[in-house]
């Protein structure tokens, strides 16, 4: 049964649901990629040579239709010369 805050992904014809939280997540992570590249003033093409990901892979990843790998995030962070800095942090009380 799906719930208001399911996310469906769409994966060789069989649906995924993913918890809107951690398509919240994904696309802020996206973003933050995303502005970073722009920021440098790289392309696509040249964060695909410098990373080693194919520059399809690149932007599916962009455009949220890829679910990248740890592995492919610091790639693409190392390639811009950047490091990740992940860390888990407690819940926000709800009221």
């Amino acid at each position: 049964m799906r719930r208001a805050m399911d996310y469906v992904f769409t994966v060789d014809n069989e649906e995924i649901l993913i918890e809107g939280l951690q398509k919240e997540t994904r696309t802020q992570v996206i973003k933050q990629y995303s502005k970073c590249r722009k920021d440098k003033k790289m392309t696509q093409e040249k964060l695909a040579k410098l990373s080693g990901i194919s520059r399809p892979n690149i932007t599916r990843f962009e455009s949220g239709y890829y679910n990248p790998s740890l592995e492919m995030l610091v790639r693409i962070a190392a390639a811009m010369d950047m490091a990740i800095e992940l860390k888990l942090v407690p819940k926000e009380n709800e009221a």
